[in-house]
């Protein structure tokens, strides 16, 4: 479970987060990222609609993206918010799966480099941050 302060909760910073920041599709996974200059700790929110299963399905998605990102959070920028959103490949993905989009994701949408030993573009980000100075 995340803590409550690493959560985006509401529907206006999910919305924030999803037309302001910036969207990188990696394998099952869509992320949505924003940086802020708030410096508060890095927040993350999911969305895991009907298409990819029935509600026992599309819990267990949420459950395992939750432990995934869980694990990355401290890797994140501060002030930096993401929302995770499920394709309906995620039902069948494997946890190992998932993360690996992750990491995918985030290291493209320039906010973590990727761990050692997953591969990727030698570290290079896919340009400047959503918000950086250029």
């Amino acid at each position: 479970m995340l803590p409550e302060g690493s959560r985006v909760r509401t529907r206006d910073d999910h919305a924030r987060v999803g037309t302001a920041g910036r969207r990188t599709r990696s394998g099952p996974l869509v992320v949505h990222s924003l940086w802020t200059t708030s410096g508060d700790p890095p927040r993350a929110g999911f969305v895991v609609g009907r298409r990819v299963g029935k509600a026992v399905v599309r819990n267990r998605v949420r459950r395992r993206l939750r432990e995934q990102v869980r694990q990355r959070l401290d890797r994140l920028p501060a002030g930096t918010m993401v929302v995770v959103r499920a394709l309906p490949d995620a039902a069948t993905a494997s946890s190992d799966r998932l993360g690996h989009a992750l990491d995918e994701a985030f290291e493209r949408a320039g906010r973590i480099p990727l761990p050692p030993g997953r591969g990727g573009h030698g570290g290079r980000s896919a340009g400047p941050a959503v918000g950086s100075p250029r």
